[in-house]
């Protein structure tokens, strides 16, 4: 008995010393849940009937390890729920979306590469507890597996799931990295989230500029912008391109309305600040990149995710919706005969927004 006492007693101290290394770690918040889902595997399921998925296959692929953590790494007792904000300071998003001849990217891809950044972080915080207490196992996740984030961190006590699908804290807002730990260790848990403050609100679901929550909590990735121009591989649907204005990669409408937003943090992490101007470029500028260029700026970048021609079907859409400037109409001129059809077809789609023949 006095041993078992004496290893709750070391857990729940350990306990307080990973929320202090978290801290040292640059993460906003930290949690402790165990490794399930509850109802959140059943809205995936119905989600996935429904195609709302589109051409992300891997959301439906690995069986229950998306449903069951201890299914993706068996023996998990814990999941380690970690927070990290990623706005850089200062930032202008609103400015940037009202000026339909500059570059709209999403705030969480201007720096480097999240994946990057949060898995060495995660990597050194499990270091710390295996030499605290050792005879456990640890494997870090950072959006690289099928990890059913939000929920996890919901059940870790980071926040609820609103309206808009986005896990939404009432200290930091959104605009925030998710990762986890799954350990064998059996540390102390922490209390889910019970809450839901978004309240009536639906100002996300009003704003959004392709309308794609067809009901609160209901993403339809295919019409969301973050997907059509980062994971869709092919032709942009034409009758949402005029819809997307000048935003080239992801979308932040549905964060940038939320009121709870008012409470997110500027980033300390140098990290996550602009790299090449991104955050105030103008479209025609990005679009006259040479793939030498582009992989040269996106280097170390997650925008490199779409790939050189993507960057170009994405950046043509935005062209086309730009109003009609000699630099955006000779911009897509010297594209026109691009050699891939993708950026052809979508450059021959701006120019004729623009009423100029082919």
């Amino acid at each position: 008995m006095p041993q078992n006492h004496d290893m709750t007693s070391a857990m729940a101290d350990l306990h307080q010393q990973i929320q202090k290394w978290s801290e040292e770690l640059g993460f906003g918040a930290i949690g402790i849940t165990e490794p399930e889902t509850g109802a959140n595997a059943d809205h995936l399921d119905q989600w996935l009937d429904a195609g709302m998925h589109g051409e992300m296959a891997y959301m439906a692929d690995h069986g229950n390890k998306r449903h069951e953590p201890s299914a993706l790494v068996p023996g998990t007792r814990r999941v380690i729920s970690v927070r990290m904000d990623y706005l850089p300071a200062p930032d202008s998003p609103a400015r940037t979306l009202k000026d339909p001849e500059k570059a709209y990217i999403s705030r969480y891809t201007l720096g480097r590469d999240y994946h990057k950044v949060l898995r060495k972080r995660l990597a050194i915080l499990a270091k710390k507890i295996d030499a605290a207490v050792s005879g456990y196992d640890y494997r870090a996740f950072v959006d690289s597996a099928p990890v059913l984030e939000r929920a996890l961190a919901q059940r870790a006590g980071l926040g609820w799931v609103g309206k808009n699908t986005m896990l939404l804290s009432r200290k930091a807002g959104s605009f925030f990295f998710l990762g986890e730990i799954f350990t064998s260790a059996p540390l102390p848990l922490d209390a889910p989230y019970e809450g839901d403050h978004c309240g009536s609100c639906s100002a996300c679901l009003d704003l959004c500029p392709t309308n794609a929550f067809p009901s609160p909590h209901t993403l339809d990735a295919r019409r969301c912008i973050s997907y059509l121009t980062i994971e869709l591989k092919g032709s942009i649907p034409e009758e949402l391109r005029p819809l997307m204005g000048n935003r080239v990669f992801g979308c932040d409408d549905c964060q940038l309305v939320c009121p709870w937003n008012k409470f997110s943090k500027s980033s300390p992490e140098d990290d996550f600040q602009p790299r090449h101007q991104l955050d105030n470029s103008q479209l025609a500028t990005l679009f006259l990149w040479s793939e030498d260029e582009f992989l040269k700026r996106t280097e170390g970048s997650a925008i490199r995710r779409t790939g050189y021609q993507g960057w170009l079907r994405n950046l043509a859409v935005g062209l086309g919706n730009a109003p009609s400037t000699i630099p955006v109409i000779e911009a897509l001129r010297q594209r026109a005969e691009h050699p891939s059809e993708l950026v052809r077809e979508h450059v021959q789609w701006a120019l004729r927004r623009h009423n100029v023949e082919l």
